[in-house]
């Protein structure tokens, strides 16, 4: 009976691994009563926006040695801001090397699955205005106008179902765009040549090893820096391994590397249901009308709000705007 039990546990958590590639229309639960404006006052007041008054693939081979990391106190990497209060000298110095290696200082890519490929993710603002609205998040515009074609690129490192395996895997490249041998992320670089990278994964590595997910989450990293790309590191809505490990692992890489952290976790947990539907996976969907409360309290409206003022204060940061 314990078998059948654990067998019906694993595949439940497949499907809704699986489940990533379904539109957030798919899945809408019945629309939630708004709650006051006030509950979401602490987070996203706009007096915050920065300068404003299915399948898995096989695990990547992993380094012999993998570094002990930081020690945190226990739920510490909850409170990290959604927004990082600033930027380091060595992030200064990667966007710095990024132009000296021709990266292109108005362009940034894309590393995660299906939350990140997805055309929502951002997609809206390389489109016409009608499709948003900044409401009191005007100063966001000059943000929206430097990285025109990033926005709604699909990038060649984000996939539905990715992991950091896939990212790392030659076999999970496009054979129309990229090199042999050449795996997405490294792919995805060579041909747009971003200055910044907004790393988005973890919610497929629930039935992974937590150690072979930091593991494959440090090539990354390197291979980001290495190539002068400033990354920026992003904590998931999601608890689907049970423990939080995989946002925890992300918030002391973060800290380890000393880079930008967008701590999205925190930014949706003032919403109903933690911005999640009933599967405790997708995220719960309204269109990107930032002055309108029903939509504010879903969370791809907020994703695509803090994604905005992370990399408005990445990019003020380091290009000294």
């Amino acid at each position: 009976m314990r078998k059948i039990v654990l067998i019906l546990s694993t595949l439940s958590l497949a499907i809704a691994l699986a489940a990533c590639s379904t539109s957030p229309g798919t899945l809408a639960p019945e629309e939630m009563a708004v709650t006051p404006e006030s509950t979401r006052a602490e987070t996203l007041q706009p007096s915050e926006t920065p300068f404003q008054p299915g399948s898995t693939p096989t695990v990547a081979p992993a380094p012999s040695e993998v570094p002990t990391l930081l020690a945190l106190a226990p739920g510490e990497w909850q409170k990290e801001p959604v927004i990082p209060a600033a930027l380091s000298e060595r992030t200064i110095k990667i966007y710095r090397k990024g132009l000296e290696l021709g990266n292109n200082p108005s362009a940034f890519s894309k590393v995660g699955d299906c939350e990140t490929s997805a055309e929502w993710f951002l997609g809206d603002f390389d489109k016409k205005a009608e499709m948003y609205s900044l409401g009191p998040y005007t100063d966001l515009q000059a943000v929206i106008d430097e990285f025109q074609g990033s926005f709604n690129r699909r990038s060649l490192a984000a996939e539905r179902s990715f992991t950091t395996a896939s990212v790392l895997s030659p076999l999970w490249s496009n054979p129309e765009k990229c090199q042999s041998g050449e795996t997405p992320l490294e792919c995805e670089y060579r041909l747009h040549k971003p200055a910044y990278a907004f790393i988005m994964l973890g919610t497929n590595e629930a039935l992974s090893p937590i150690r072979t997910f930091e593991s494959n989450m440090r090539r990354i990293l390197d291979t980001t820096i290495d190539k002068g790309i400033v990354p920026i590191l992003t904590t998931k809505a999601d608890n689907l391994e049970g423990s939080g490990v995989v946002n925890e692992v992300i918030v002391k890489l973060a800290r380890e590397y000393d880079i930008p952290l967008w701590n999205y976790w925190a930014a949706v947990q003032p919403l109903p249901g933690g911005g999640l539907q009933e599967d405790g996976a997708h995220l719960t969907y309204a269109g990107n009308r930032f002055d309108d409360p029903f939509a504010m309290q879903k969370a791809w409206p907020v994703r695509n709000l803090t994604a905005l003022q992370v990399l408005d204060r990445v990019w003020r940061s380091t290009s000294g705007q």
